[in-house]
C-alpha cells in the first residue's frame, strides 16, 4: 500500500484551474520528485495534499481517506511539510525552532525529545554549532535545515519538500540533496517538488512532470533523465 496516494485531484482558484485530475503516488521509504515549470501547480499539489486547498478528488494517507481532515490533522497522522518559505520562528533559538517540531510526540516525554534532537543534529552538524543562535541569524542554507530538520522531529510517514534548493548555492544544494538521499535509509516517504529537475531525478526513484496543471510524463526517474523529451525542455546539456 502507498503511504500517499493521490487521484483525480482537481484545484481551482476563482474559476481557473490550477491542478486537473492529477494522480501520483508515493510508497514507503521511496523518495517521488514532482518537476515542471514556473505555474505549472507543483505547490499548489503540495497544499491540497496537506490540506491547506481545498480539492476534489481522493487523498489517502495509508488506508485513511484525508477528505475533510484538518492540516493539524494530516501532521498528527504524520505528515509533514516543508514549504517553500521555510516559516520559520526568527526570533526563536534553532533549538527552539526544532522542540516545537517534536509536539505531535508531545506525551513521549523529555527523553523522546532529546533522542529525535540527536537524531537532527546527526544529520545536520551545522544545526547543532548553532543551536543557540535566533533562527533569523542563519544564512538561508541554514535556514532550509532547520526547516527540514523541523518537519524531522515530528517523525512523519510522509515529509514533503517544496523546492529545498531555491536561492541556495550550488556546495550547499549537495548537501541537502544528500541529506535526501540519506533520509531514504530511515524509512521516510519523501514528495519532493524541486526546479532543479536535473538534481531531482538524481535522487528520486519515481518522476512526474507537471505542466499546466496535468501530469505530462511519469515514470522511473532514471529513464525520464534518460528521455530526450524530458532532457530538452528540463535538463539541457550536462554541466559537469
Amino acid at each position: 500500500m502507498s503511504v500517499l496516494a493521490i487521484d483525480n485531484l482537481s484545484v481551482a482558484y476563482g474559476g481557473i484551474t490550477a491542478l486537473d485530475g492529477v494522480s501520483l503516488a508515493v510508497g514507503a521509504g521511496q523518495i517521488v520528485t514532482v518537476i515542471g515549470p514556473n505555474g505549472a501547480g507543483k505547490s499548489t499539489l503540495l497544499n491540497a495534499a496537506m490540506g491547506i486547498l481545498p480539492a476534489g478528488g481522493t487523498i489517502r494517507f495509508g488506508d485513511t481517506n484525508l477528505a475533510g481532515m484538518k492540516v493539524a490533522a494530516r501532521v498528527q497522522a504524520g505528515m509533514s511539510l516543508v514549504p517553500e518559505k521555510r516559516e520559520l520562528f526568527a526570533t526563536m533559538s534553532v533549538e527552539d525552532n526544532l522542540r516545537l517540531g517534536f509536539y505531535r510526540h508531545r506525551g513521549a516525554g523529555r527523553r523522546a525529545m532529546l533522542a529525535a534532537l540527536e537524531e537532527v543534529f546527526a544529520l545536520f552538524p551545522r544545526l547543532r554549532e548553532r543551536r543557540r543562535q535566533d533562527a533569523g541569524t542563519l544564512s538561508g542554507g541554514e535556514r532550509q535545515m532547520l526547516a527540514m530538520g523541523r518537519a524531522l522531529m515530528a517523525r512523519p510517514r510522509l515529509l514533503m519538500l517544496d523546492e529545498p534548493s531555491l536561492g541556495l548555492a550550488p556546495l550547499i544544494v549537495r548537501d541537502i540533496f544528500h541529506t535526501i538521499t540519506a533520509l531514504r535509509k530511515t524509512g521516510v516517504a519523501i514528495l519532493l517538488i524541486e526546479q532543479n529537475a536535473r538534481a531531482a531525478l538524481q535522487v528520486a526513484d519515481h518522476a512526474y512532470v507537471l505542466e499546466t496543471g496535468r501530469v505530462t510524463f511519469a515514470g522511473d526517474s532514471a529513464a525520464l533523465a534518460a528521455d530526450p523529451r524530458i532532457v530538452e525542455m528540463y535538463l539541457g546539456k550536462n554541466p559537469g
